[in-house]
């Protein structure tokens, strides 16, 4: 898939020996396709792909499974609330304080309209690494005995064939694409996170395409200066993105915009109490739908919000 998915409309050249993967966010997410999984990185309100993501919903995807980070953010809230998800697999989706639960993912759970693949933060790493290892499941020894293979059939457990003991078995979580944010990358697709980058390391691992965004593209020579500091080795597609985490935080760069995040919540609050979406469409339509990329998004939100970002 990686290479079907760098092929065609990229223009992409090949120096030397590697194949320059950045491209523009639109191209990027071209491999995407209805009823793909699709691995969305993060942290709850920090550093989620949100270029990427609203231009997944300007193609108008549909029945997604969405497999979230650890503690997924309101990025996976708003999928839902624009109609592409038809799963989700993620042990958590909210805001913190904000919202302690995504509104409009509650309401769809709720309501029945999406599939909610229940696990906890130990069983969704163990799910992506039988993937990364290509495996069909990973035993798992917590979660025995508990009520977590009632509510997932899908986590059976079983008898080791070599102690004895009951396990369970945690299926693969497999992903089509997984979208990334981070802080840098060479034209190479070489990537570099402020931080640890963790769970988003975990997706990619489990991936068979990663595209990241990234704040800023630097020369190859500075990736070299710190080659343990790269966290995702050849991405299949890169996008630049200045603010593209936003509203969002990106480590390093700017926090998260409460203020935008609090209108995003009290318009998906509104269709969770009422049931009615105008509120929720009108904060669409203006911040996903009407801008056609992510400087028109920039735009929309206005220069002199962003400038006013600080992480101090």
């Amino acid at each position: 898939m990686g290479d079907r998915a760098l092929s065609g409309d990229d223009e992409q050249t090949v120096e030397g020996s590697r194949r320059p993967v950045v491209t523009d966010e639109t191209s990027a997410v071209a491999v995407l396709c209805d009823g793909m999984t699709v691995g969305v990185g993060g942290f709850i309100n920090a550093a989620h792909p949100m270029a990427l993501v609203r231009q997944l919903v300007r193609r108008r995807l549909k029945e997604l499974t969405v497999v979230g980070a650890a503690s997924s953010g309101l990025d996976v809230d708003l999928l839902v609330a624009c109609g592409c998800v038809a799963k989700v697999v993620a042990p958590y989706v909210g805001a913190e304080g904000l919202a302690p639960i995504g509104p409009a993912f509650r309401h769809a759970a709720q309501q029945g309209l999406i599939e909610v693949w229940e696990l906890d933060e130990a069983l969704y790493y163990a799910g992506l690494r039988a993937s990364s290892q290509r495996l069909p499941f990973n035993p798992w020894r917590a979660g025995v005995g508990t009520s977590y293979p009632c509510i997932n059939p899908d986590l059976k457990e079983f008898e080791d064939p070599i102690r004895g003991e009951r396990l369970l078995a945690v299926p693969a979580i497999e992903i089509d694409v997984a979208l990334i944010h981070a802080a840098v990358s060479d034209r190479y697709g070489n990537v570099q996170h402020d931080g640890t980058g963790y769970g988003d390391r975990a997706i990619h691992a489990a991936a068979d395409v990663t595209i990241v965004q990234v704040e800023q593209l630097i020369s190859p020579e500075r990736i070299r200066r710190n080659p343990a500091a790269t966290s995702v080795a050849g991405a299949d597609r890169v996008v630049r993105a200045p603010y593209g985490a936003h509203p969002f935080g990106s480590e390093g760069y700017y926090p998260p915009d409460r203020e935008h995040l609090g209108e995003y919540v009290d318009a998906a609050q509104e269709l969770l109490r009422t049931g009615s979406r105008s509120r929720l469409d009108a904060y669409l339509a203006r911040y996903v739908l009407e801008p056609r990329d992510h400087v028109e998004y920039l735009e929309q939100v206005g220069l002199r919000r962003l400038v006013e970002l600080s992480e101090y």
